[in-house]
């Protein structure tokens, strides 16, 4: 569905990605694993196009993105819940959830993709009317999730979910991630929380200073010596 060709983004003269391939398949759960600064949110940015690549190729269906823009990269179906989650304190939970479906016109359906999010989340129809910045984090991450669910997004790319949350919240972003799987939405999963991305995803890429040096099913990476140093605590 979704393929990288060897994609090199710039920041300026900072060479960050530096030739990075992968691939997402149809209704798959891909994870992107690396350290701080090893350019994973910025492989994110590149694919929905905040950044555009200096050279390579984004396909999606085998057709080229990278020189589109970003509203144009969501109607074609690619979201992103983004890093530290960037919702808006003085807007309310209803408003973040309408501005998902901005570039939608078809408002039946967004009505029916409404109350899909409610049943993902009962809470926020409870609370809809509630400023975003009296949330939890938890929340907010929660939110940022339905926001990008209300473009109907056939790919859904997640930037470090589990940030800063406590750990049973994290268990319950991952069921939550899980669920959305299983109902046919294509996932690619940043995390520096390699264990989480590891036991989500099918298959993971494991980036280090802009470049992949490591990708294969998910299962034999968590067996990898090599990941296990430096990922996994030894």
């Amino acid at each position: 569905m979704l393929e990288v060709k060897e994609i090199h983004s710039y920041y300026g003269n900072i060479h960050a990605i530096k030739g990075v391939s992968l691939s997402v398949p149809d209704r798959s759960m891909v994870g992107l694993i690396g350290a701080n600064g090893a350019g994973k949110t910025t492989t994110l940015r590149t694919i929905s196009g905040i950044m555009k690549p200096r050279s390579g190729q984004i396909l999606l269906d085998g057709r080229p993105i990278h020189t589109l823009s970003s509203s144009e990269i969501v109607r074609l179906g690619i979201a992103q819940c983004p890093e530290e989650r960037k919702i808006w304190p003085q807007m309310t939970v209803l408003e973040h959830l309408e501005l998902g479906a901005y570039l939608r016109d078809d408002r039946d359906e967004i009505q029916k993709d409404l109350e899909m999010v409610y049943r993902y989340f009962p809470w926020f129809e409870e609370r809809k009317s509630q400023k975003s910045g009296t949330l939890s984090g938890g929340e907010q991450q929660m939110l940022s999730i339905g926001r990008a669910l209300m473009s109907r997004p056939r790919i859904l790319m997640f930037d470090e979910p589990s940030l800063g949350l406590a750990p049973i919240l994290v268990e319950r972003i991952a069921q939550i991630i899980k669920e959305i799987h299983k109902a046919g939405t294509t996932i690619l999963l940043v995390e520096q929380n390699a264990y989480l991305a590891l036991t989500l995803s099918e298959t993971c890429y494991v980036l280090d200073t802009g470049k992949v040096s490591l990708s294969g099913p998910s299962a034999r990476l968590l067996e990898n010596e090599q990941v296990k140093r430096a990922y996994l605590g030894g």
